[in-house]
């Protein structure tokens, strides 16, 4: 766990620190793990052979475990390094979804270290029910499993900042000028996140809406035309029930049948490299673009973009205020 303190010199009296606690999806560290990762995700339901193949074959690919944990503790220390000039004493964790370290190990640390306040982000910047919510609930049923009391300020969502949006922004200029200046009025975009299934859009859920407010203001931004950007859904979960689409692949193979061969695939839903990157669109968007004909371009993703840490800081350190 990532655990940092940042005091104020300046102060004359002892003051508490606020603990500002991030929070990421997690993911395995080896291979071994596999089996415990996909168990928590797919909470009892039963993972076949088959998915426990596929999905380790995938991570197999991509170097044998997920990025996310690194580049998480990556991105908390430079956001707590921007945090202070604040002037206030804050201590950092890190709190996983779905692996260690745990949300409720890091709101049982919180405890034992006597936080009273702390601010709690997720490195996703869209609100969901079935996403930010959810890391929401675990640091309440942390709480009442250790018996302890934590006044924590939620941020929910941050999608539509201007230093995040600038990056994406960045990202999808970076893209465009890979291909021959004279051939750039042919690339087309492809803006995306992480599918989610589609009876949240029923329940009034602000998912997709929110996303296509993000992709609107970075295509405007980056200066593309109306015609020169698409969205697209990636990563759907292997259940059942429908999930929002387009799924990238179908969305390539629409836009070759339109004549378009040349893509910059800029996922805004996530912030860091991981499996939904690497693979999802590293891999396997690429070899359909190659079938297809395409020439597929994917710039870094956000990691530790100064404008994203930027971001980051300047949302905490607004709700830091507050406390």
């Amino acid at each position: 766990m990532t655990d940092q303190t940042h005091t104020n010199t300046d102060t004359t009296h002892t003051e508490k620190p606020i603990g500002i606690l991030f929070m990421a999806y997690g993911g395995p560290e080896s291979l071994d793990d596999m089996p415990g990762y996909l168990a928590d995700i797919r909470a009892g339901r039963v993972t076949s052979g088959a998915i426990l193949d596929e999905i380790t074959n995938n991570y197999r690919q991509i170097g044998g475990k997920s990025p996310l944990p690194e580049f998480t503790r990556a991105q908390v220390d430079a956001t707590m390094a921007g945090l202070q000039s604040l002037g206030r004493p804050l201590k950092a964790y890190v709190g996983m979804r779905h692996w260690s370290p745990w949300i409720e190990d890091a709101v049982r640390d919180m405890l034992d270290d006597g936080i009273e306040k702390a601010v709690a982000i997720v490195l996703a910047p869209h609100y969901s029910s079935m996403s930010v919510a959810k890391y929401q609930k675990k640091i309440k049923a942390a709480l009442q499993m250790n018996h302890g009391h934590i006044d924590f300020v939620f941020v929910n969502e941050y999608h539509t900042e201007p230093g995040y949006v600038t990056a994406l922004a960045d990202r999808v200029r970076e893209g465009v000028q890979s291909f021959p200046e004279g051939e750039r009025d042919d690339v087309h975009v492809i803006l995306s996140a992480h599918s989610l299934p589609v009876r949240i859009e029923k329940e009034g859920d602000p998912y997709s809406r929110q996303l296509l407010e993000s992709a609107r203001l970075v295509a405007g931004q980056a200066g593309l035309r109306d015609d020169q950007w698409s969205w697209s859904y990636q990563s759907a979960g292997r259940s059942p029930e429908p999930w929002l689409g387009p799924q990238l692949d179908e969305h390539l193979r629409d836009l070759a049948a339109q004549g378009v061969k040349k893509v910059v695939s800029v996922p805004v839903g996530f912030v860091s490299d991981h499996v939904e990157i690497l693979f999802d669109i590293d891999i396997a968007a690429q070899e359909v673009a190659g079938e297809l004909g395409m020439t597929l371009v994917r710039p870094p993703a956000l990691n530790t973009d100064p404008l994203f840490i930027g971001t980051l800081s300047s949302v905490i350190g607004r709700q830091v205020a507050e406390l």
